[in-house]
């Protein structure tokens, strides 16, 4: 928990074997594959639920099969490493510049957790000149919201921290929701930090246009092919001291939960603006026929 965001810990496990590559002092290409599969395991099971991290592993080892060496094989995942935390940038950058057209002058917008993604577009449409209102949600247990709000007020911007349970409530004074995804399903659902699928139900109620910020390489491939999206769940000492409760009263710490397609307008991508529905041609062009080899 000590990097936040989907896409910081995707662009920290790929600087991490690109760090990993850098560094590695052995002397066969055969010793670099069998160090590199146990370190690419012990990162992804770090975080099992972003498939950011997933996707940016796996884009900098792509080409290990092929090496026909040492060096080339340390050169290849210290070369793809690189690409992908710039490519993670230009991401982000472009989701700023798509969003921001989708946000009025006088709009009031609500946000959930921490996102990179999501505040991108409001910072981008404040910079334009435009009046904003946000209301960023604490996002307990672990408060991200914290890091939110003070981020969007040293930009200038009207905040106000609000308690998740207060979504249904301050959701009458909003115009748009934004926010970020770890993981996107093949059909459209949105994976994401606990209490966003709230401000979606909350918003669909309020007839409130809820927008998802997400870089496609946020899509899982997997859920193509029927693997389901593993919640993490967290330890009990996060929502309340043992000492606090009785025995034998249990915790439930979820880090995530599923919002689905229907209650989602648009998911604003480097791409485009697209539909929940576009999500699986978009990862079929993207990742290509060979895909599906691979998961055979």
């Amino acid at each position: 928990m000590q990097i936040r965001g989907a896409g910081k810990i995707a662009c920290a496990g790929a600087s991490a074997l690109c760090d990993f590559s850098d560094r590695y002092e052995g002397e066969s290409v055969e010793c670099f594959r069998d160090d590199l599969d146990a370190a690419v395991k012990e990162i992804l099971g770090s975080r099992p639920t972003a498939v950011s991290l997933w996707n940016g592993v796996h884009a900098c080892i792509r080409d290990i099969d092929s090496a026909k060496g040492l060096e080339e094989a340390r050169a290849s995942v210290s070369e793809n490493a690189k690409r992908f935390v710039e490519m993670s940038a230009r991401a982000v950058e472009a989701i700023g510049r798509i969003g921001s057209k989708r946000i009025r002058d006088g709009d009031t917008i609500m946000t959930h957790c921490n996102s990179s993604a999501a505040l991108e577009p409001i910072k981008r449409a404040h910079d334009q000149g435009k009046e904003l209102k946000v209301y960023a949600t604490e996002s307990r247990p672990w408060r991200q919201g914290i890091l939110t709000v003070n981020e969007l007020a040293d930009a200038g911007i009207d905040v106000t921290l609000i308690i998740d349970s207060s979504v249904r409530t301050v959701m009458k004074k909003v115009d748009k929701v934004f926010v970020g995804a770890d993981t996107i399903t093949s059909n459209g659902t949105l994976i994401n930090k606990i209490g966003t699928s709230q401000l979606a139900v909350c918003a669909d109620e309020a007839r409130v246009p809820f927008h998802v910020c997400s870089e496609t390489y946020k899509f899982s491939p997997m859920t193509m092919f029927g693997d389901l999206v593993t919640i993490e769940e967290r330890g009990c000492e996060e929502v309340a001291r043992r000492e606090e409760l009785r025995d034998r009263v249990k915790i439930f710490n979820p880090v995530f939960d599923s919002t689905p397609a229907k209650y989602i307008d648009a998911i604003i991508t480097e791409v485009g603006v697209i539909s929940p529905g576009s999500v699986y041609d978009i990862m079929v062009r993207q990742l290509g026929d060979g895909i599906f080899k691979e998961m055979e």
